[in-house]
């Protein structure tokens, strides 16, 4: 799902990381390490720095004298609040200093200048330049050396799981759930889910004190949890059930040449070996063997893998997507370092002639793309120029009997057996009529609104990827549908302006934003629109949508403007099999003080909080 901010927070127990690095000495810390990252020495721990790709670790400060016990967040909004956009923010504890990095220089010298000597709740700030990180595979390799001449080896992994056969090693990585019985990863993840719950029951006692009567009789209720927590939906399919894949070429971790499968390991562990999947449980056979013609292609070719370490090389990654209607989707990734453009045709020509008439139109592939990645300007994929080589622009895809188009870089659930029983529960959950109107916020290619749409009066999606807007459009069209508009745009900068204009007894807001969550500006204005009774969250990762889930409910304040939502129900999809991942659907809904049904009123409750300590007091205490 695309629409999040790109706001990354970075966090570490030890500055003395960075230290390492020559962050937190007294020497002068030059844009990118100066002379040194830019060096050709193989063993620079700077080199990645060149601008062969994006990293915003060459426009890197260090904020020192900041005042004590603030987080992320606080750092984040301050920051926004003189319109600076930070890409990533690192804090280290209690210490007073963060390191914060921007997307480009200009960026980067506009926040030094601004910040530099500004006050913050008494602090005087200031601001300097700060060395990127070293690279991880370099950095450990050093120490693995360093320990071999006596001195203490980095921590590795247990000898017996390093002699372990490949397809078990590979399997740990990418399914690190294989060996576990279908009930116990489903109990697992529902263990998890609980343990949101929990966690969120005394955040909103933490941050709404009006909510602690009806959060005590919940909590009593509900094992601790602020809400009931519905059986897990198990998947239909267990393995090969993923239909999107985004496999790496490299170098195998037998030595083969130009491999294409997963890397054995995060390249800050420092490995780049990477495995086929063959013996991977959850790709498709589809998949693999798009993957096998194309490794079988890229080895007739005179051009060598993308190695992360030296920036030398071209190809990089494939991504393969599949269909029940047994279309597949490959998409390549290659740079073309100082390749001509005659040079880079040949190469599609002859690539286009494998799939279309040679050995790999047994692959099955209907669509095919080149990617030329080679200096990028932008962290964004979606910015990259994509070319179609062959075959049809998109593929084709059915969901609850409804027929969805898919582009290369537009959002599609991974599990599409799944996404039905997901889609199908927000339905349950989000009682709709004839006379309701629905907000489809982080919409993807329309799947959730377009498969509500015949039951409610109208559909509104919002959505930042203008491929999968164009999706989405054709998709209301080809499933005959004509109550239903799509907005382009960040859901931050969009949702107020379509809810304002909205204009309906009813409104149910479905929200379904990537890994991050939803900006803060969405939430805030979800928050002032008090004829938005019910809202259904659907989170890919629960945790990290916590803060979301709290600004719903906290108490009502300058900022945060609105009757608050109360948590009501809750559930778990397993759209992940074989790894702990899956995805939560929560239930909010506004809470009505001018209903006798509903809890009491604001100065009732903070009035029998005061008059009854005695008796709330124990409660108090498990809170």
């Amino acid at each position: 799902m695309v629409g999040s901010p790109s706001l990354k927070e970075e966090k570490t127990s030890d500055p003395k990381e960075d230290a390492v690095d020559g962050v937190k000495t007294d020497e002068p810390k030059a844009e990118g390490g100066g002379e040194e990252a830019a060096s050709s020495d193989p063993n620079n721990l700077y080199r990645y720095v060149q601008a062969d790709l994006f990293t915003s670790e060459i426009f890197k400060v260090e904020i020192q004298n900041l005042p004590k016990f603030i987080g992320f967040n606080d750092l984040k909004k301050f920051l926004e609040k003189h319109r600076l956009n930070p890409h990533k923010i690192k804090l280290f504890g209690k210490q007073t200093f963060a390191f914060v990095t921007f997307k480009n220089e200009e960026e980067r010298d506009k926040a030094m200048k601004m910040v530099h000597g500004m006050q913050w709740k008494g602090r005087v700030l200031s601001v300097r330049l700060a060395k990127p990180k070293a690279d991880p595979m370099l950095r450990k390799r050093e120490r693995d050396e360093a320990g071999s001449a006596g001195q203490p080896p980095s921590k590795r992994k247990e000898a017996e799981e390093d002699e372990a056969p490949l397809s078990i090693q590979i399997a740990n990585v990418v399914t690190p759930l294989w060996n576990v019985p279908y009930e116990e990863q489903l109990r697992r993840k529902e263990q998890e889910v609980e343990g949101v719950l929990q966690r969120l029951a005394r955040e909103i006692g933490n941050t709404n004190k009006a909510m602690l009567p009806w959060l005590f009789v919940q909590k009593e209720k509900y094992k601790r949890m602020c809400c009931p927590l519905e059986e897990i939906r198990p998947s239909p399919s267990q393995v090969e059930y993923r239909n999107k894949c985004e496999f790496v070429i490299g170098i195998g971790a037998n030595e083969e040449d130009k491999t294409i499968g997963f890397r054995l390991g995060k390249y800050k562990g420092g490995s780049c070996a990477v495995v086929g999947p063959s013996d991977s449980i959850h790709v498709t056979t589809e998949a693999k063997r798009v993957v096998s013609e194309f490794q079988k292609f890229i080895r007739t070719t005179p051009y060598s893998v993308y190695s992360p370490e030296t920036y030398e090389g071209h190809w990089k990654q494939l991504t393969v997507r599949t269909t029940r209607t047994k279309q597949a989707m490959a998409m390549v990734f290659f740079n073309p370092q100082k390749l001509e453009e005659k040079e880079l045709n040949v190469l599609k020509s002859s690539m286009k002639e494998y799939f279309t008439e040679g050995d790999g139109k047994e692959s099955g592939v209907t669509a095919l793309y080149f990617v030329s990645e080679g200096q990028r300007q932008s962290p964004n994929p979606e910015d990259l120029p994509c070319e179609l080589v062959a075959g049809e622009e998109c593929i084709h895809e059915e969901l609850l009997g409804l027929k969805f188009r898919i582009s290369p870089h537009s959002f599609f659930q991974v599990n599409t057996g799944a996404a039905e029983v997901l889609y199908s529960a927000v339905g349950e959950w989000a009682q709709l009529d004839k006379d309701s109107t629905v907000l489809d916020v982080c919409c993807g290619t329309g799947t959730i609104g377009i498969s509500l749409a015949k039951r409610v009066r109208k559909v509104i999606g919002i959505e930042m990827c203008q491929e999968a807007v164009k999706d989405a459009k054709v998709n209301a069209k080809i499933n005959g549908l004509s109550n239903i508009e799509f907005h382009c745009g960040k859901a931050e900068d969009v949702f107020q302006m379509v809810l304002n204009a909205v204009v309906s007894p009813s409104i149910t807001a479905i929200v379904d934003p990537p890994r991050a969550g939803l900006h803060s500006k969405v939430i805030l204005a979800i928050r002032r629109a008090e004829h938005l009774k019910r809202l259904v969250y659907v989170a890919c990762n629960a945790k990290a949508a916590m803060n979301n889930f709290i600004d719903l409910c906290r108490a009502p304040s300058n900022r945060v403007r609105g009757a608050p939502f109360r948590p009501v129900r809750a559930m778990a999809v397993d759209l992940f099999p074989q790894t702990m991942h899956c995805e939560m659907l929560l239930l909010f809904e506004r809470v009505d003080y001018s209903s006798k049904s509903s809890s009491e009123k604001p100065e009732e409750i903070t009035q029998a909080i005061y008059s009854n300590t005695a008796a709330l007091f124990p409660y108090t205490m498990k809170c």
